[in-house]
């Protein structure tokens, strides 16, 4: 009870990450951890924690907390035959192998180039968000060569920075005339084959840096996790209500600005 009452504002700052990020996954389609990681890496530098430790701690609660709405979101997307599991079967074992070299590079490196590597992947996917084409670049995707190579980046960039499958998966799939709500379904099925791996090495092999926030096992905030991931799963459904009654293409744009800012203000803190 006094870790409540003397964490309460941290506390409550987690819980409002969870609904945030699940309305706007719902609503707009995103994946959790693109709000999640600049959310927490600002929060964790408020509360004292040194600017690389903040990305390292958010970038492995984020991944933990992808595990549980990649679940709720692909028995939702698998009843509308949404999931492409003929393509999981060929991209699986690379997206494994990208996400183990990438969660292994993670507990090695300087929380500094994470920080600038999820810059440049938020400022790019908030490019493509509001200046991306509907005509898609290729008419279908590459041979078995040119798809691992794919998956196997989707897996290592996923990882590093604590994403999910949608932000880079969905992408790729649609630019090579991939149906879009097929891509977003399998997208889903994607950030779980990134998520548990990639967590749980983080967790296991992770070393507590000395000023990491309390509740940190590895690298991952067990209390973030715990305040966040109920939050986002009973969220998510709601933000997929309102985006039948809002128009979520405009407010897509409102946030994709919103990223832009978000990834400029982290580069900039790294580059500065």
């Amino acid at each position: 009870m006094s870790f409540i009452m003397e964490n309460y504002s941290m506390i409550l700052a987690m819980m409002a990450t969870g609904v945030v990020g699940g309305i706007l996954a719902g609503l707009l389609g995103v994946g959790g951890g693109i709000v999640i990681v600049p959310v927490l890496f600002f929060l964790y530098q408020g509360l004292g924690v040194s600017a690389d430790t903040a990305m390292l701690v958010a970038t492995a609660t984020s991944l933990a907390t992808i595990i549980p709405t990649s679940i709720s979101s692909i028995r939702a997307h698998k009843a509308k035959g949404n999931v492409d599991f003929d393509l999981l079967k060929r991209w699986g074992f690379f997206i494994f192998l990208g996400v183990m070299i990438g969660s292994f590079v993670v507990t090695r490196v300087d929380g500094q180039w994470l920080t600038l590597l999820f810059g440049i992947i938020a400022t790019l996917s908030a490019l493509n968000m509001l200046l991306g084409k509907k005509d898609s670049m290729f008419k279908s995707l590459p041979g078995h060569a040119g798809q691992g190579v794919m998956a196997t980046c989707v897996g290592f960039f996923s990882s590093m920075v604590g994403i999910g499958g949608g932000t880079l998966t969905v992408p790729m799939l649609t630019f090579c005339n991939y149906p879009a709500h097929r891509a977003v379904g399998t997208a889903a099925a994607v950030g779980l084959i990134i998520s548990l791996p990639a967590a749980l090495t983080m967790l296991v092999f992770g070393d507590s840096p000395i000023d990491s926030p309390y509740g940190t096992v590895g690298l991952v905030n067990l209390i973030g996790a715990a305040c966040i991931i109920p939050l986002t799963v009973l969220f998510a459904p709601v933000g997929a209500g309102l985006a039948h009654r809002l128009d979520a293409a405009k407010l897509k744009k409102v946030f994709a600005v919103v990223l832009i800012f978000t990834g400029i203000k982290m580069l900039y803190q790294v580059l500065g």
